[in-house]
């Protein structure tokens, strides 16, 4: 008998084309349970930010904090065990590097309305992928509005979730460097990793 997985509500989180919804996907149909995927396909802003950032930026964030808070408000509402392909606090991070001056302060503060809503993920999987690996996974993909992102903000967004996740944090945090693993190695790991404890915070594996 396998042991069994002691967090109900499993996030996977990562830069853009870390490979968060591929972990997250075969870790919902081992743990049998719920998989949420973030619904980006489904933001008209999201084509419209990565062409005119300065425009769409607030109205795209904002945008996602509402159907990501919906989504997880459904699923959990729902009683169910659930894997997602995101941390609902990845808003924050994004927010804090695509908005400025009174745009971000009204944004922080009706995150922090929302949140306190929030049921808090049981562990977070955070996958760390260099630059150039990402580089490679989104052109593989195809997405064409993902085409033009610059190395630039790619790095950034890396720093902004390592600022995040270096702080206190209320349930454990698992940094994955998938730079020695592949899709089958980095699921194995990962699988192994959801049936054992730890403690509050950061912790490396690989």
């Amino acid at each position: 008998m396998k042991n069994p997985v002691w967090y109900d509500f499993i996030a996977v989180e990562g830069n853009i084309g870390a490979g968060k919804t591929t972990l997250a996907r075969r870790l919902s149909e081992s743990a049998g349970a719920e998989l949420v995927t973030e619904r980006f396909e489904d933001n008209p802003f999201l084509p419209k930010f990565y062409e005119d950032p300065a425009t769409y930026a607030f109205p795209l964030e904002l945008s996602f904090l509402e159907d990501r808070y919906r989504q997880l408000s459904e699923e959990i509402a729902a009683d169910k065990k659930i894997v997602a392909d995101y941390y609902y606090a990845k808003s924050l991070v994004f927010a804090r590097i695509n908005l400025a001056g009174e745009e971000l302060v009204l944004f922080e503060r009706f995150f922090g309305h929302l949140e306190k809503r929030m049921r808090m993920p049981g562990l977070v999987i955070y996958l760390h992928r260099d630059t150039a690996a990402l580089r490679q996974n989104i052109q593989n993909r195809g997405r064409s509005y993902e085409q033009g992102i610059e190395d630039g903000y790619l790095q950034k967004i890396g720093e902004g979730y390592r600022q995040h996740f270096h702080g206190k944090m209320p349930f454990p945090v698992l940094l994955i460097d998938t730079s020695t693993h592949d899709a089958d190695s980095l699921f194995e790991l990962a699988s192994e990793t959801v049936r054992k404890r730890f403690p509050n915070g950061l912790t490396e594996i690989s």
